[in-house]
């Protein structure tokens, strides 16, 4: 058995960069930037007002009240076309462009109109209510890097620059293959001794959320000419994901068809609970076509909690993203007993006390079978190999799930 971070390791490493392609900025959001995208215009493009009000020279407000006479109208999308002179002054709005000749927003409630005289209560203070031109970036400056997953503000900044248009990395074409011959798909007929297949549905879930395209490709039977007609679906594919059939018994058939007998499998077996029989290498699928190959196991708790520590990191990793699983601390919300060889993974509550503290509770069955206990975790306590027995309220490091 290898250890669960030399499993990623070879998992990442062995994984194809995403290329480049273009989309519509307002499709861009979640997608993860490809190449420094500098902007294509400066912004605000010119000085403007901050607020609705009057605009003036501050040379004419050294003494309060002071009096003015308008002699225009500017608004968001107009400006006034004439130089404001000694004693003069603009009506403008919200986001209009500074009239030539000023240098002084008063704001609306600072001044009284009557007839054609203003009325100054109140004078700014130099420069107060007037956004420079620039104030938020400028024409060339690089804004958003490579390797940024956009968020819908980056998306709002990137139009904002005049970019209708981003470079970001195709997303990757996971296949996803259940197998065996106990499985039925959710609504089918269910035979005496079959179970509803779930750990495809919620891999393919995982996936999606991730910044990765799964696809489907049903249920493979225990037999290899259903496995390698269903397997061969996945060419084109970035990676083949296969559910269950990850030993080496009898009936588990990846290693055995899809693995060349071994042949292509890198490792198949990791010390780690939930989880030990995962397979990586590359999928033989016929016609001279191979792709990489991740086997997960059949039990849907195993396959999810293998999904959170290889699966993702994957998609990471083929995106250009960190890919390092960085654990955060808690504490125990109750006795933890010794471990053995494997690295353990307990599915927990995670709850913040008023102190601050983050307090994570495993749950006192940790059952393989038991899928509800992990869409009730909020988090995996993680165990290293040989962990001593700890006490309740002791540090211990945790997985997110949500």
């Amino acid at each position: 058995m290898i250890p669960v971070i030399e499993a990623r390791r070879r998992i990442v490493t062995a994984l194809p960069l995403m290329p480049a392609e273009t989309v519509a900025v307002s499709a861009a959001a979640g997608r993860v930037l490809a190449e420094d995208t500098a902007a294509r215009r400066t912004q605000p493009p010119f000085d403007v007002s901050a607020m609705d009000g009057w605009a003036c020279r501050q040379a004419d407000l050294g003494s309060i009240p002071a009096r003015l006479k308008p002699v225009g109208h500017a608004a968001a999308g107009g400006r006034h076309d004439g130089t404001v002179g000694p004693g003069q002054c603009v009506r403008i709005f919200t986001g209009a462009p500074l009239p030539d000749g000023a240098d002084a927003i008063v704001i609306q409630e600072d001044a009284d109109l009557a007839g054609d005289v203003l009325t100054v209560r109140e004078a700014p203070k130099p420069g107060q209510w007037i956004r420079k031109a620039g104030l938020d970036f400028t024409e060339g400056q690089v804004l958003l890097s490579a390797g940024r997953r956009l968020s819908p503000a980056d998306v709002a900044l990137a139009a904002a620059m005049n970019i209708p248009w981003l470079q970001v990395r195709r997303k990757p074409r996971i296949a996803v293959l259940a197998t065996g011959d106990e499985l039925a798909r959710p609504g089918e007929p269910i035979g005496p001794n079959q179970i509803v297949s779930s750990n495809n549905i919620g891999l393919a879930a995982l996936i999606e959320a991730n910044g990765g395209t799964a696809i489907d490709l049903g249920i493979a039977r225990d037999t290899e000419a259903d496995l390698r007609a269903k397997a061969a679906a996945a060419a084109g594919c970035d990676l083949l994901l296969t559910l269950g059939g990850a030993s080496v018994g009898e009936h588990d058939l990846i290693h055995k068809i899809l693995g060349g007998g071994g042949a292509g499998i890198d490792f198949w077996n990791i010390a780690m609970r939930p989880g030990k029989p995962l397979m990586f290498g590359r999928a033989d699928l016929g016609n001279g076509v191979s792709i990489p190959l991740l086997g997960l196991p059949g039990n849907p708790v195993s396959a999810l909690v293998c999904g959170h520590n290889f699966v993702v990191p994957a998609l990471n990793g083929m995106l250009g993203l960190d890919w390092e699983i960085r654990f955060e601390m808690a504490v125990s919300g109750a006795a933890l007993s010794e471990n053995d060889k494997r690295e353990d993974y307990l599915r927990a509550t995670l709850v913040r006390e008023d102190d601050g503290r983050l307090v994570a509770t495993a749950f006192g069955r940790q059952d393989s079978s038991m899928l509800r206990r992990l869409s009730d975790a909020d988090c995996l306590i993680v165990r290293p190999p040989h962990a001593q027995a700890q006490p309740a309220g002791a540090p211990v490091p945790i997985l997110r799930l949500r």
